[in-house]
């Protein structure tokens, strides 16, 4: 804890490469959409110490302010910098660093990827992954690991599928855990071990269970993490994400992120989230707010009640459509969730609950009641998926905000209804009818589960369509949002659900000048160019950490 406090006035007064900014200058010959009431569209903006000192026409700011240069934006569109309300930061970047099974079509397919992945493997290397989602492939059943050990005899197999909630090992890595204390092992709470028909474990484990194994993979060096947390900001700021509320951290992410404050490498406006009732809830309790200079903020817990839809891990009120006798996992028991939400609050945390299932999302609710959570403390549900619909107004009356994730909708549409049924499928991904049910949204895309480009969750948002503009007319169409709504969701959204709407979510004067230029303008375009439009330049505290525009 010393060091975590040790910097903190040093922070708050020397200036790192990105928070002052430049002098100032003038951005001219924009369309800015603001996201201020007051003047929602305007054609220059001026930025002085890194924050924005007014808005409106160029004629009066360039009279107004004769001494500073001007940026020629040529044209082109400017939006605030978009929020992901709920991210894995440091999973963006270690992604990177294994091999991407996203959108495997078969399991020869994701031996392909792993081969060119690693061209030169050792006897005894572990083979790192995520991505993989049967789903998509024919059958559509879970794989086993016999189909690795078929290609991958000598080394151990560690794959994570898409959302995270399942593991997949092949048997060198299961032996490296134990493979007959496994066998052994009966199913811990929150996970699922899936075996065959003679009760061997097949090597894929849901949730919690896959702990008997992941525990054995060798953890990554901090030259590995501190190369992620690079790439990480990287591949941020190429997607003009200028903020990221990091859904899940423990004390050692929290001080690497200081460190890189310090030594001013820091580039994002981050909203860390404590990961569970640990040792870094018990070391942060009371304290409150957190900041560390401009660009770190810890205030909120991340907790987590079940899986995912996709492995059967959401925990619905009935059974699984498709799978009768499945009603998917708790990863823990409601009193005791109860009880840990309780101390959550009287530690003064903001508290941010995973839940994705119907029956998760009302533990969720009866708990924050027990815990007399009122709307001023800005409760969070991270997900909310699937609703019962005669939930929805315990939503609005605690005053939870809706952390959802557009292209979650538009990755699970071909396996969704199958998991739901027609009725409780009007529950789920329900934007557009929480919205009217005067519950806020903010929007992200839970990277690494999806990509972290903010655009493609604004298309999906506005067309509930997948890339390939499937299906025609969108999925439950009259659940999608309108561009402005959107567009709220990804900035506005965002900065009201981290009590940062003073500071961040619009480009209104005395803001910081977080903002992103756009090769097209997304608020116009057809739905279908949104997917073509590139960031041209992202910008955090008035200085350009992407791109170029104007006559930097």
């Amino acid at each position: 804890m010393t060091r975590l406090f040790s910097f903190l006035v040093i922070l708050f007064l020397v200036t790192g490469c990105t928070s002052a900014g430049p002098d100032g200058y003038v951005v001219t010959d924009a369309v800015i959409y603001t996201m201020d009431a007051g003047e929602p569209v305007a054609e220059a903006m001026v930025v002085l110490d890194g924050k924005v000192a007014a808005i409106g026409h160029e004629e009066d700011l360039r009279e107004a302010y004769p001494d500073l240069s001007a940026r020629s934006a040529g044209g082109k569109s400017i939006v605030p910098g978009f929020t992901d309300s709920h991210g894995h930061f440091m999973g963006l970047g270690l992604e990177k660093l294994s091999v991407d099974l996203r959108g495997t079509r078969s399991i020869d397919e994701v031996v392909e990827r792993i081969r060119a992945f690693y061209p030169d493997l050792e006897p005894g290397q572990w083979i790192r992954g995520r991505g993989w989602n049967q789903e998509l492939w024919p059958g559509r059943a879970f794989p086993t690991r016999q189909d690795l050990d078929l290609h991958f005899r000598d080394n151990p197999i560690a794959l994570s599928r898409i959302d995270g909630h399942a593991d997949w090992y092949n048997t060198a890595a299961m032996d490296i855990a134990g493979f007959e204390a496994i066998q052994n092992a009966e199913d811990p709470v929150g996970g699922a071990i899936i075996r065959d028909a003679e009760g061997v474990p097949t090597g894929v484990f849901v949730d919690a269970a896959a702990y008997l194994v992941e525990r054995h993979v060798p953890a990554w060096t901090e030259e590995e993490l501190d190369r992620a947390l690079e790439i990480a900001m990287q591949s941020a700021a190429e997607v003009g994400l200028t903020g990221v509320h990091d859904a899940g951290v423990d004390m050692t992410t929290i001080e690497r992120y200081q460190r890189f404050i310090d030594e001013d490498r820091f580039s994002v406006r981050m909203y860390a989230m404590i990961g569970g009732a640990g040792s870094t809830f018990d070391a942060l309790c009371n304290q409150h707010i957190i900041d560390y200079g401009d660009f770190l903020t810890v205030r909120s817990v991340k907790l987590y009640l079940d899986g995912a839809l996709g492995s059967r891990g959401a925990a619905l009120l009935h059974d699984y459509a498709d799978d009768p006798g499945n009603r998917g996992l708790l990863f823990v028991e409601p009193d005791e969730f109860s009880g840990v939400v309780q101390r959550a609050v009287a530690c003064g945390y903001q508290v941010n609950t995973h839940a994705i299932g119907d029956r998760g999302n009302r533990v969720l609710l009866e708990s924050y009641e027990l815990a007399s959570i009122t709307p001023d403390m800005r409760p969070r549900n991270e997900h909310t998926q699937i609703i019962a619909l005669e939930d929805i107004p315990r939503f609005q009356d605690l005053g939870i905000i809706a952390s959802m994730q557009p292209t979650h909708a538009t990755s699970d549409l071909n396996m969704a209804e199958d998991r739901l049924g027609p009725h409780r499928i009007k529950g789920g991904y329900a934007w557009r009818t929480l919205k009217e049910a005067g519950i806020p949204l903010a929007f992200g895309s839970d990277f690494p589960v999806e990509r972290a480009h903010p655009l493609e969750g604004f298309f999906a948002s506005i067309t509930r369509q997948t890339r390939d503009l499937l299906p025609e007319g969108g999925w439950y169409p009259e659940e999608r949002l309108t561009r402005e709504e959107t567009l709220e969701a990804f900035t506005q959204g965002g900065a009201f659900a981290a009590f940062q709407e003073d500071q961040l979510g619009s480009l209104s004067p005395g803001k910081w000048a977080d903002f992103v230029v756009l090769s097209d303008d997304i608020m116009q375009i057809p739905p279908a160019q949104v997917l073509e439009t590139s960031v041209i330049a992202t910008v955090v505290g008035g200085k350009t950490i992407h791109g170029t525009f104007g006559s930097e």
